[in-house]
């Protein structure tokens, strides 16, 4: 497996996004395991969990409990695995998602992730969303609590723009390694965050980074020439896209989502994947 930086940690190239094993259509128990096993299996050294990534109003933390069970029952030695989890986002239980960034939450949310995860620091703690109500500064401060506290060892946000980027920057300073926003083939609004971070130095966590491919192969789709690199390759277009999104930057650490033990395995692939300057101009182009 392609090996990347995440600040002074060097984890897979290709990530694990726990979310499908939580939310609507989850998997069963056994399956979800199952998944976490055959990443680990494969070399993925990044898992990316939430404690806002449930079902029902009572379940909070339940994808950072799989999480945990899936590395306490694996084989091997998981001591390089870094998991990061987040804060900031709330599941009522009625399909919808808000917001809390009050320091307060995120602190309370970070100690409860912490013994859920049974881990005395967390690896990578993030801040999940802005609210629109709490001062950014307030909330990312929170993270510089948890951090002089010892309660996590490195810093992230998520779904910011570049000047909240730059505003976390100072209040955090080489404490802040990531940023996990949005991007994919169909969701490119986050380029030019993608590109700050390339500049800074600071990893950038695409979530639900294949986004648009499964349209790929459809008549007349504006995502087709993923498609075709996948079939020129004989290879699959989700490999395709993510190989495409490790081109664009070595700081780009994809984290696709997975529910059954099949996609990761395919997804990891990407990472041994080189396209040409030509297919991701072509691409980039889509």
């Amino acid at each position: 497996m392609q090996q990347r930086q995440l600040g002074p940690r060097t984890v897979s190239a290709i990530g694990l996004g726990g979310m499908p094993m939580s939310i609507e259509g989850r998997p069963d128990r056994a399956r979800s395991i199952a998944t976490i096993h055959a990443a680990l299996d494969a070399g993925v050294t990044l898992i990316d969990t939430a404690d806002s990534y449930h079902l029902k109003a009572g379940e909070v933390g339940h994808n950072e409990e799989l999480i945990a069970e899936g590395l306490r029952t694996w084989g091997g030695d998981t001591s390089d695995v870094l998991v990061a989890t987040k804060a900031g986002h709330l599941r009522p239980g009625d399909g919808t998602w808000t917001q809390d960034g009050r320091p307060e939450h995120v602190i309370a949310g970070a100690k409860a992730s912490a013994r859920r995860l049974g881990v005395e620091a967390i690896g990578l703690f993030q801040f999940h969303r802005p609210d629109p109500t709490v001062p950014f500064a307030d909330s990312v401060g929170a993270l510089r609590t948890l951090l002089d506290e010892g309660v996590i060892v490195l810093a992230g946000v998520s779904n910011t723009s570049v000047a909240q980027i730059d505003e976390a920057r100072t209040i955090l300073g080489d404490d802040l390694v990531s940023v996990q926003n949005q991007f994919s083939p169909a969701f490119r609004s986050s380029q030019v965050e993608l590109e700050h971070c390339a500049r800074l130095g600071l990893a950038f966590l695409p979530w639900s980074p294949l986004g648009g491919i499964a349209d790929a192969g459809a008549l007349g789709s504006r995502f087709a020439p993923f498609a075709a690199v996948a079939a020129e390759l004989g290879v699959s277009p989700q490999q395709v896209a993510l190989a495409w999104e490790l081109a664009l930057a070595p700081v780009v650490l994809p984290i696709p989502g997975a529910s059954r033990p099949a996609s990761i395995q395919d997804s990891v692939q990407a990472a041994e994947l080189t396209l040409t300057a030509e297919q991701v101009a072509a691409l980039s182009a889509a």
